[in-house]
């Protein structure tokens, strides 16, 4: 992936139109292939909210809190923050890994209450050794998985099946125009 500044300067006549100016993008994809990089981006062109999952799991870990139920509740919790913000007429931008579909349910459900489109967004990164240079590459955190557990976590990520625009982080090229296309 090109990189450009997260908010790079984005045509006004490019932001989509929605279900009343909104719309519900969901990002899914494992970690280090760019999904929170292209969310803040696409979060900055739309003038929408980013709410991602990884801080509110962390938040609940500190409280003692892991495990497949709190992950679970991180996605509940980021939902209701979601649906909150599209009450209030924005849309919302998603950044999670959304392994399951019972995860990316979610996004469905909160899409049809609210009453506006889902566009989600797979993020991959189709170059092995550049999705393992950034995995090892990252600062010392606990809470960031190792290329050993990201290798385990593509193992037990669920095929997605329905409309999904897919983005490879490897190509040599910005995705950005590609997503704000999409999204339309």
């Amino acid at each position: 992936m090109t990189s450009a500044p997260v908010g790079g300067v984005v045509d006004p006549a490019a932001v989509p139109p929605g279900a009343g100016g909104r719309l519900l993008v969901a990002f899914a994809g494992l970690p280090g292939v760019g999904k929170s990089t292209l969310a803040a981006r696409v979060g900055a062109a739309l003038r929408a909210p980013v709410l991602p999952v990884d801080p509110v799991e962390r938040a609940l870990a500190r409280y003692g809190l892991v495990g497949d139920v709190p992950v679970m509740a991180a996605y509940g919790a980021v939902a209701g923050l979601a649906e909150v913000q599209l009450g209030l007429g924005l849309s919302v931008v998603v950044d999670a890994v959304n392994p399951v579909a019972s995860a990316r349910g979610l996004w469905h459900d909160l899409a049809e209450r609210a009453g506006v489109p889902l566009r989600l967004i797979e993020v991959h990164c189709g170059d092995e050794a550049e999705h393992r240079r950034r995995i090892e590459s990252r600062p010392p955190d606990p809470h960031h998985p190792t290329w050993e557990q990201t290798l385990v976590g593509r193992v037990r990520y669920e095929p997605i099946i329905g409309p999904r625009l897919v983005v490879d982080t490897a190509v040599d090229a910005d995705p950005l125009p590609a997503v704000l296309n999409y999204l339309h």
